[in-house]
């Protein structure tokens, strides 16, 4: 799921590349990859992760992606500015519609610039799509599913220490989710905002491979970059909780340390 920037740079003028910048319009606008189209992902925002709304997003998720042209013969590469938790959550949606050639740039903008390659500030259009996809329910829960299994789950709260311990409050309550580990998801990244290898990352997550893992934060887009960390290491069986604590933290029948 991760190119490098040598790797894009080869193939960058490929008809079947799809090259998504996942930040907002206004730093698009300032300067970005040749050829790369605009889809500012933190405004996707999706907070209701019952079975009806899990069902909604994928609907909507599938209409969004076909916009910015996605089709399953096509290789999508999103970034952000590093290997952030915006191109994370791009590379989390395709693998949960499900697309077969979906990547997120190593690095992000920062790692291209600082090696010199080209950006371009002129907007390039969409060429939309019908991107029609069979979403993979294995990558993706919503609160029931967590709360009617809560302890046979190894869940990774991706948040910082002071959002997990209820010194930062982002919701009507602070705290986690009972049993959750704190692996904030800054730390799967290297000082120079690349992925950590998987080596490096083993030793942070010390979880059995076959566990059954759920990552989650505010709005399951950090936690989709802990995803994708699993992922690099090796784990099959690993999902996003999409509605995250902007959920659960404003549902007082849910329980929370």
């Amino acid at each position: 799921m991760i190119v490098s920037t040598d790797d894009l740079s080869g193939i960058l003028q490929d008809e079947d590349l799809l090259l998504i910048d996942a930040r907002s319009f206004a730093e698009y606008a300032q300067d970005h990859i040749p050829g790369a189209v605009s889809l500012s992902l933190f405004t996707f925002h999706w907070i209701d992760s019952s079975r009806q709304g899990i069902a909604s997003f994928a609907r909507q998720t599938a209409r969004l992606l076909s916009m910015a042209g996605v089709d399953g013969g096509k290789k999508v590469v999103f970034y952000d500015d590093a290997s952030g938790m915006l191109a994370a959550r791009g590379v989390w949606l395709l693998t949960y519609l499900p697309h077969p050639d979906a990547h997120m740039l190593d690095g992000g903008l920062q790692k291209w610039r600082m090696e010199g390659r080209p950006t371009e500030k002129r907007a390039n259009a969409f060429l939309p799509s019908r991107f029609d996809a069979v979403p993979d329910g294995s990558v993706i829960v919503g609160f029931e599913d967590i709360r009617d299994n809560l302890h046979n789950l190894t869940i990774i709260d991706a948040r910082s220490a002071a959002e997990y311990d209820g010194t930062s409050i982002r919701a009507a309550r602070g705290g986690h989710i009972p049993g959750a580990i704190n692996i904030n998801w800054e730390e799967n990244l290297t000082d120079a905002g690349t992925f950590k290898n998987a080596g490096s990352l083993s030793g942070m997550y010390r979880i059995p491979r076959d566990a059954e893992v759920v990552t989650y934060c505010q709005g399951a887009y950090r936690a989709a970059n802990s995803f994708l960390a699993l992922k690099r290491m090796g784990f099959k069986r690993a999902r996003v909780y999409l509605g995250s604590w902007a959920e659960w933290g404003n549902m007082p029948e849910l329980p929370a340390d």
